[in-house]
């Protein structure tokens, strides 16, 4: 990877909507020759695909909070029942797995305080092989996403 591979990256994460010729002018290169760099981006797996960055109080979702887990063991059985149980909760929104303690992250997006204390009470504190949530709750977003490249 070079510095104009590199530079189709910092594109692409400010605008996954650009066109290739409107990356490809921007970086200096011809549409073809852009193209197959991006395609070998794709294809080495550092471009793992593009999604939508949503609203989520326009969605209806608006209180948003972080869970903190420990686990009771950490052994493969236990890691991979959390995590499957996790997968399957829409309202965990990102899950990540930590090191050191807690064991893991979660960010919880509900309707409201009392949709939250439901999922709380009947999801969160069901997940197998939990041994402690700590919950606080997002004030604010101040940095959503930052072009890392």
């Amino acid at each position: 990877m070079d510095a104009l591979d590199r530079e189709i990256l910092s594109l692409l994460q400010r605008d996954g909507r650009a066109t290739m010729t409107e990356v490809a002018s921007k970086v200096g290169l011809s549409l073809s020759a852009c193209h197959r760099r991006f395609r070998d981006l794709e294809a080495s797996g550092v471009i793992r695909g593009f999604s939508v960055d949503l609203d989520l109080d326009l969605l209806g979702l608006p209180f948003e909070a972080l869970v903190f887990v420990t686990m009771k063991a950490g052994d493969a059985s236990a890691v991979a029942s959390f995590e499957g149980a996790v997968a399957a909760i829409p309202n965990i929104v990102q899950a990540h797995r930590l090191f050191g303690e807690p064991d893991y992250q979660l960010y919880i997006a509900a309707n409201s305080k009392q949709h939250y204390q439901e999922l709380y009470d009947q999801q969160l504190s069901q997940l197998p092989g939990v041994q402690r949530l700590t919950a606080t709750l997002i004030m604010k977003t101040v940095v959503s996403h930052h072009a890392t490249i």
